[in-house]
């Protein structure tokens, strides 16, 4: 073994003991957060010299030790074996609340108190109120706003993407993306209906949709998956699972999604064809399928593409953007993935990072593989985008050699 094989092993074991110390911290994170996010705001909003009256500080205090408790109850109820709705929603959104508070606490309170002081704005009773009040503004703006950005039907996302390999026949092919709908504890039936219309406006040549559908059984969320059946594409609509799927029953989701007309693509392919040129779409199970238990169920590339003639370029649909290490190693042209929301809440990105290889956009791995990484169409959990806004993504695929077809 040379010298630099070596280093490189060395360098990759030191990464890979880095990235186990890291994961062994994060078991003790469900343990440690809620104590963190209601502490934190509560110090920096309550005792840090601001003296309000008595009342006030019982009353806030109060309200801070009932989200420390109450969130972490409400979203077992909500998530755990019971599945209460309205439990969901009360956790989730106490949640979201409780992070955008501890974020603007420490990012904006904390230096905002430092610049106040070293401007002589006040005394110090003065200068702690003037940071409650902006961080208790700021954040109640946030979460309006969030909310209604997660609530709100997706605006478009155009991208023109090139293919080497792309023959000139399938140039102008128009792909269009969603993922992890997450159709969940607050009825959007009808905002699921409004993001079937926007997909059929886009006059698209295949319609993917890339897991995360539901949180919940196929069964128990039909009623908002349902408007999925409306969808039409020219060629092909593919659905491939998602993580959240393996949480409720995934083989329910695989046959609705067959029955609403929909090519559940589970570690196999069809071919696009047009003007002489043809495409491989493929699609494996998401990868925590496996350890699921379902019999079957497995990411399954080298299955995904068998048959396939090695020449042609493949578009692959996987969940996860972490996938894209196993896409690029077999020299997959495009793959498409969501997961994760882009982070969601500011600044959760930098969260997400730790985890996948891309939070949004396009991004080249490998010698030719593209990953083009939704911030996904719906939202999970809180109910609250900030900063992170969903998307219904159109990709236009684009061929070395333009030919005259649309």
């Amino acid at each position: 073994m040379t010298e630099t094989s070596n280093t490189r092993s060395a360098a990759q074991e030191a990464q890979g003991a880095s990235r186990s110390r890291l994961w062994r911290l994060m078991r003790y994170i469900p343990l440690i957060a809620p104590l963190l996010l209601w502490a934190v705001p509560c110090w920096v909003l309550l005792h840090t010299g601001q003296r309000w009256p008595l009342p006030v500080t019982l009353t806030g205090t109060a309200f801070f030790a009932l989200g420390l408790t109450g969130m972490p109850l409400a979203m077992a109820r909500g998530h755990g074996r019971r599945q209460q709705d309205r439990a969901a929603i009360v956790g989730d959104t106490l949640l979201g609340g409780s992070w955008v508070l501890f974020t603007w606490s420490v990012l904006l309170g904390v230096p905002l108190r430092l610049v106040l002081t070293v401007a002589g704005v006040g005394d110090g009773q003065g200068r702690a109120r003037i940071v409650t009040w902006t961080v208790l503004c700021v954040a109640a703006v946030l979460l309006a706003w969030g909310y209604a950005e997660a609530r709100r039907v997706p605006r478009v996302r155009r991208l023109d993407v090139p293919l080497p390999r792309l023959g000139a026949g399938l140039d102008g092919t128009r792909v269009v993306l969603i993922t992890d709908t997450h159709y969940g504890p607050l009825d959007r039936a009808r905002w699921s209906a409004r993001v079937c219309e926007t997909v059929n406006s886009l006059e698209a040549d295949l319609v993917c949709h890339t897991g995360d559908i539901a949180d919940g059984t196929a069964e128990r969320r039909r009623a908002q998956a349902t408007p999925l059946g409306t969808v039409r594409a020219t060629r092909a609509l593919v659905y491939v699972t998602g993580n959240h799927e393996y949480y409720s029953e995934a083989q329910g989701w695989v046959d609705l999604m067959d029955e609403l007309g929909w090519e559940p693509l589970r570690n196999r392919h069809l071919l696009l064809e047009r003007g002489g040129d043809t495409l491989v779409v493929a699609g494996v199970d998401d990868v925590t399928a496996e350890s699921s238990g379902l019999a079957g169920h497995r990411a399954h590339l080298a299955g995904a593409l068998q048959g396939t003639d090695p020449d042609l370029p493949v578009l692959l649909l996987a969940h996860q953007p972490k996938f894209v290490d196993r896409a690029a190693a077999h020299g997959i042209d495009l793959q498409l993935s969501g997961h994760t929301h882009g982070g969601q809440i500011w600044p959760f990105h930098h969260l997400v990072r730790l985890d996948q290889p891309a939070v949004a956009g396009l991004s080249h791995h490998g010698a030719r593989t593209l990953l083009y990484t939704s911030r996904g169409t719906g939202f999970w959990g809180p109910p609250f985008r900030v900063f992170a806004p969903s998307e219904i993504t159109l990709l236009v695929l684009r061929s070395p050699e333009r030919s005259t077809s649309p």
